[in-house]
């Protein structure tokens, strides 16, 4: 199963700059997209709907054009699920769980803690929450697979400029601890397992600053899959040179 998850930055921006079909080139079996910043209806057909896959969309509840996520898939899932139960992380759009056999592949928008205290909580609640959505999945026997824009670079190694942002959010400890605690749990960063050694490897780049282009970069965009699918996984990559967005793809390529 190859997974591609990209934080498009508005789908219809992507679509626009002919960067969106070029993505489902070599027929990935699953593409999962982050900050979509559309309803489903407001969507070009022919990217709502793409031969040979089954889509699924689900968007912000209160803001127009913010949040929201998207899942094609070639494999028809058993069961879609749009968020974890709980409405005041639901509503915001950022969440879609697709069941797959034994196998749970879960596409997230996670909050950006700036905007103040209170956004920041809101940060570290949802991941909380988050955390045990998953823990009760494995608790019935699931594989577990999510992927999407988390918001928050794990080590130094993660980004380009760490002493700067040690107070910003994105880099803050407490953010950081989740993502302890997430592997603690049992969840392993994959393309981290396998490219131990891998400097300047980012998926996030500052638009405004031209960033890019200097590689001053953060790596927030992950895999995270559940211990015992390590032994199944073929590779792990970040696709650093397509463009279309702030963010650029990441792969996984596993055997299930």
């Amino acid at each position: 199963m190859k997974i591609i998850s990209w934080n498009v930055n508005g789908l219809r921006a992507v679509a626009r700059k002919e960067r969106f079909f070029p993505l489902f080139q070599g027929s990935p079996d699953v593409v999962c997209l982050q900050e979509v910043k559309a309803e489903a209806e407001q969507l070009p057909e022919e990217v709502r709907n793409i031969a040979g896959y089954h889509s699924y969309f689900t968007h912000s509840k209160g803001r127009k054009g913010y949040s929201g996520v998207a899942v094609y898939t070639k494999i028809e899932p058993d069961k879609v699920e749009y968020g974890i139960g709980i409405p005041q992380f639901d509503d915001e759009g950022r969440i879609i769980v697709v069941y797959i056999g034994n196998i749970v592949v879960l596409n997230i928008y996670f909050p950006n803690g700036g905007g103040g205290p209170e956004r920041l909580q809101y940060k570290l609640d949802f991941y909380d929450a988050f955390l045990e959505f998953i823990e009760k999945l494995r608790k019935h026997g699931k594989h577990v697979i999510f992927c999407g824009d988390v918001n928050t670079a794990h080590e130094a190694v993660d980004l380009a400029r760490p002493k700067e942002n040690e107070k910003n959010t994105g880099f803050l400890p407490e953010e950081r601890a989740w993502i302890d605690e997430v592997i603690y749990h049992g969840y392993i960063d994959i393309f981290r397992v396998l490219h131990p050694h891998t400097k300047e490897a980012y998926t996030y780049w500052d638009m405004k600053t031209g960033a890019r282009a200097r590689n001053v970069g953060w790596r927030i965009d992950y895999f995270f899959i559940s211990a015992e699918l390590e032994a199944k996984v073929k590779k792990a990559e970040i696709l650093a040179s397509y463009e279309g967005s702030d963010h650029c793809p990441i792969v996984l390529d596993i055997e299930v």
